[in-house]
C-alpha cells in the first residue's frame, strides 16, 4: 500500500486532498496533472495506490474486498497524519472512499466521486464485472488477464498491466459483490459534503433523484466520459476546488 505526497509548500489552512484510483489504475497517472493545477497546487495532496495496484505491495493473503481496501486506505492516511481529508475517488476508488467515510468518519471531511460504483452486481462489461466472470485461476493462470488487457484498450491497459493479476481479480470480485448496506445507501447516509461527477457523454446515472434528495451534489460534466479528469480537466479541477 503506497501513499505519496505531492511535494509543495502545502497550504495548512485547507484539508489534505487524497486521490484514489479506479480498478487497474494508478493515482499519479490519473491525477498528477490535476494536482499541478494552480487552483490546487498549494494544497497538501496525496496519491494513494491501493494494494495490488501501481507501486503498492501485492499481498497474496489479502482479500481485496471494498472493506479491506478501505481499511488499507485508512492505514495509509493514519500513517500520513491526513485526518479530515477531502477524498477524490474515481470509479472503484470512489466506492472504496465511500466505505472509508462510513467506517472512519474522522479521516474524511468531503467526498468528490467520479462515476463511482454505487451498486453491486452490474451487467458484465470489460471492467470489473467482466473480470469477475472468470474464476481466479482462469484469470491469473488461464489467460484471462491477457484477454482483458486486449479488450480494455491502450489507455486502461497501460496501468492495468502493472497491477497484480491476483489482486486485480479479487478486487473486481469484491467490487461486484459490493457492500451491505450498498455503497449507494452508505453514501446517502453520510452527513459530510458529497459531490458526484457524471460524464455527460453517456449520462446514465441511476437513482439520481434519491441521491440529490439525500444531499449529494450531482454534477454532469460536459464533453466527458468515464475518465473526466482526462476528458475535461478544467471542470474536474473546479469540482475538486469546490467552485460551484
Amino acid at each position: 500500500m503506497t501513499a505519496s505526497d505531492r511535494p509543495s509548500a502545502a497550504d495548512g489552512s485547507k484539508p489534505p486532498l487524497v486521490y484514489v484510483h479506479g480498478l487497474g489504475s494508478a493515482s499519479t497517472i490519473y491525477h498528477a496533472h490535476i494536482a499541478a493545477d494552480p487552483e490546487l497546487a498549494s494544497r497538501r495532496q496525496l496519491f494513494v495506490d491501493l494494494p495490488g495496484h501501481g507501486i503498492s505491495d501485492r499481498p497474496a493473503d489479502f482479500g481485496y474486498t471494498l472493506e479491506e481496501n478501505a481499511d488499507a486506505l485508512a492505514a495509509a492516511l493514519d500513517a500520513a497524519g491526513a485526518t479530515g481529508a477531502e477524498v477524490a475517488g474515481h470509479s472503484m476508488g470512489g466506492a472504496v472512499a465511500i466505505v472509508l467515510a462510513a467506517r472512519r468518519p474522522d479521516l474524511v471531511s468531503r467526498l468528490v466521486l467520479t462515476e463511482a460504483n454505487l451498486d453491486p452486481h452490474p451487467t458484465p462489461t470489460a471492467g470489473s464485472s467482466g473480470i469477475a466472470t472468470y474464476t481466479e485461476d482462469d484469470f491469473v493462470h488461464g489467460g484471462g488477464f491477457a484477454a482483458v488487457l486486449d479488450r480494455v484498450g491502450p489507455l486502461w491497459a497501460a496501468t492495468m498491466r502493472l497491477a497484480d493479476p491476483l489482486a486485480l481479480h479479487r478486487t473486481a470480485v469484491g467490487l461486484v459483490h459490493g457492500t451491505q448496506p450498498t455503497m449507494r445507501h452508505l453514501l446517502m447516509g453520510l452527513s459530510i459534503d458529497r459531490t458526484y461527477l457524471v460524464g455527460g457523454i453517456e449520462d446514465d446515472l441511476a437513482g439520481r433523484d434519491e441521491l440529490i434528495a439525500s444531499g449529494v451534489h450531482v454534477e454532469v460534466v460536459p464533453n466527458a466520459g468515464h475518465n473526466i479528469m482526462f476528458d475535461n480537466p478544467n471542470a474536474f479541477v473546479r469540482a475538486i476546488a469546490d467552485r460551484r
